[in-house]
């Protein structure tokens, strides 16, 4: 598998105080199974479907006070160059580009209005092994108060091409690579207290969104939003037992009319 193109969502990570209980709900919710953790990168800890790599948990790195939270990685060609670039755009760089063994190298960083991302510049480990099947990742929003900086800056960064969507009810962008889109923006309305954060929400695909929304808040996640159907799919936003923001999503039940969009490019 080559590596993905500048921008593209090929990674997703999440951070978790109690790693063995993030193993168990996403283990039981999304079919996960894992492979052994990595001590000497801190119990880094992969997470397979169907034998493929789909994302990995990890507990927070010594003396660090992360959230439990997941963390989307966006693909670079040139972490260095990217970091220059988030930087004279107005982001906050986190992490330093870091190499990380042969598997490649990472970034850190915020977009102006907060939102965390991750940049990785592929070596061996060139990201997800599936998408879009029950299990893998399926797609993944910006949530932002500051809508015209997010797609100012994510623009510019990493090239975007961005359309609008002509609805009065929602200020939402999709971001684009050309062709298909491979990112949204949403604003965060006044249905967002205050003490949430801007932040990337992380869809995981789900054979029956229903169904697994029922089985995540057995197993303790609390449902924030849905499920509801839109003309590419079913979805439903949750919170996991340790607090961190993930969705599922179904596309194989749509309904209502494509929207109409305005290119912002």
């Amino acid at each position: 598998m080559a590596a993905e193109s500048e921008g593209t969502p090929c990674w997703a990570d999440g951070t978790f105080g109690d790693l063995e209980g993030a193993k168990r709900f996403y283990g039981e919710l999304l079919g996960w199974t894992y492979a052994d953790s990595m001590p000497e990168y801190g119990d880094y800890t992969q997470a397979y479907v169907d034998g493929k790599a789909v994302a990995a948990l990890s507990p927070p790195m010594p003396g660090q006070e992360a959230p439990n939270a997941w963390c989307l990685y966006l693909a670079s060609p040139d972490a260095a160059a990217t970091t220059e670039k988030i930087r004279e755009h107005g982001g906050q760089v986190l992490v330093e580009p870091m190499r990380v063994g042969d598997f490649g190298t990472m970034v850190l960083a915020t977009d102006p209005g907060g939102a965390a991302f991750g940049v990785w510049q592929a070596g061996t480990h060139e990201g997800f092994q599936a998408r879009t099947v029950p299990g893998a990742f399926a797609w993944a929003e910006i949530y932002t108060r500051d809508p015209e900086k997010a797609d100012s800056f994510f623009r510019s960064v990493f090239g975007y091409g961005v359309k609008h969507l002509n609805d009065d009810a929602i200020d939402f962008s999709l971001y684009d690579l050309g062709a298909d889109p491979v990112l949204g923006r949403m604003k965060m309305g006044e249905e967002f207290p205050p003490q949430v954060p801007a932040h990337l929400n992380v869809y995981f695909g789900v054979a029956d969104c229903d169904a697994a929304v029922e089985k995540a808040k057995s197993l303790g996640a609390e449902l924030r939003s849905g499920p509801m159907t839109i003309p590419f799919g079913r979805f439903a936003s949750l919170t996991d037992p340790q607090g961190a923001v993930f969705s599922l999503f179904d596309p194989t039940t749509t309904g209502g009319e494509k929207p109409d969009v305005t290119d912002r490019s």
